[in-house]
């Protein structure tokens, strides 16, 4: 045995020597039996651990290191430009999707048109899109301004637009506008009129089977669910009230469907419209918690899809990009793990 053996040896008894300590003094504390994932099947003996990202995907035309969406957020605030370029930035380093906040403020002005120019971060290779409330796209058809949008996605350089269904919002917002048709007929007349691909999203409570099966037989490029249990805007825009606007209404933050209840209708409407089936990618999103529930989901859903989240990512964006990449790399490096070891039930 030579001298580097010896040493190498020491070392390695020094470090199992320490190992098992804390696993003798950590062992007490380490009980989880009230607590267990039941939608797995975990199979320990199938795969060695996973030694390179292996996630790759396409997604609306473009290829993703990852089934990752970082979903609409914020514009137009002091903090939109610091938040905005680091999301576009952890895209561009794991090639991750992006869609902007609404870009409402640039309709009128382009005081902020700053906080949304991102293309030169996240690159010409990733998905970005620009994203309009119904409401504004409502107007601008009524009032036949639809250039208007196109010179939006082609200043910011955007792939297309994210157009988001928010009447609980717009109702319950003190400064909230009304539509003057059903949201299904605006999306309608803008597809007619445009060139560009459209992903339709909620803001928090999700989508009912109808509505999805009328979406699901557009040419959209995607649906973004944004379901009941992540950030729930009517809620938010309560708290912005009074007291007693809230004590009247919150009964409607309640109402709304989970993801997983989506996941569940789409399989259906796929096999019910069969050739009439037009849109047939997802976002899946709306109380996402863990890079778990995103790997469950886009493995329960028959289409090709990925999952987005927002606060998440908002938590550590406007902290610093270090802990923005931080999170980043552990939902990547979680689902590389989960791809291993893990069978959908």
């Amino acid at each position: 045995m030579n001298l580097n053996s010896q040493t190498f040896d020491a070392e390695s008894d020094q470090e199992a020597s320490s190992r098992k300590r804390d696993h003798i003094e950590l062992a007490f504390n380490s009980q989880v039996s009230d607590k267990r994932e039941t939608r797995f099947y975990y199979e320990p003996l199938l795969s060695g651990h996973p030694t390179e990202n292996s996630l790759g995907c396409e997604f609306v035309g473009k290829q993703l290191q990852a089934p990752l969406w970082i979903s609409s957020m914020t514009g137009g605030t002091r903090l939109a430009h610091k938040i905005n370029q680091n999301l576009a930035r952890v895209c561009a380093e794991f090639g991750l999707g992006m869609g902007l906040g609404s870009c409402r403020s640039l309709l009128s002005s382009d005081k902020n048109f700053p906080d949304f120019d991102v293309r030169s971060i996240i690159g010409s290779n990733l998905p970005l899109y620009a994203n309009l409330g119904i409401a504004q796209v409502e107007e601008l058809v009524v009032s036949q301004k639809i250039e208007m949008i196109s010179a939006l996605i082609e200043n910011l350089q955007c792939d297309g637009l994210i157009v988001h269904i928010n009447p609980s919002q717009e109702w319950l917002q003190p400064e909230g506008d009304r539509f003057l048709q059903a949201p299904l007929e605006t999306i309608q007349q803008l597809l007619d009129q445009v060139n560009f691909p459209v992903i339709v999203k909620e803001v928090g409570q999700g989508m009912g089977y109808n509505s999805l099966k009328a979406l699901m037989k557009l040419p959209l490029a995607a649906i973004e669910f944004a379901g009941h249990g992540g950030t729930n805007f009517s809620m938010l825009e309560l708290l912005r009230g009074d007291e007693e606007k809230l004590e009247q209404y919150k009964s409607l933050v309640y109402l709304g469907h989970t993801a997983e209840e989506m996941v569940e209708w789409c399989n259906l409407i796929k096999l019910e419209l069969k050739g009439n089936l037009k849109c047939k990618e997802c976002i899946i999103s709306g109380g996402i918690r863990s890079f778990l529930d995103g790997y469950y989901l886009i493995n329960k859903l028959d289409m090709n899809c990925i999952y987005g989240q927002g606060a998440p990512f908002l938590k550590y964006a406007q902290d610093s990009y270090e802990a923005l990449r931080n999170f980043v790399k552990y939902q990547i490096d979680g689902l590389n793990y989960a791809q291993a070891f893990l069978r959908i039930k």
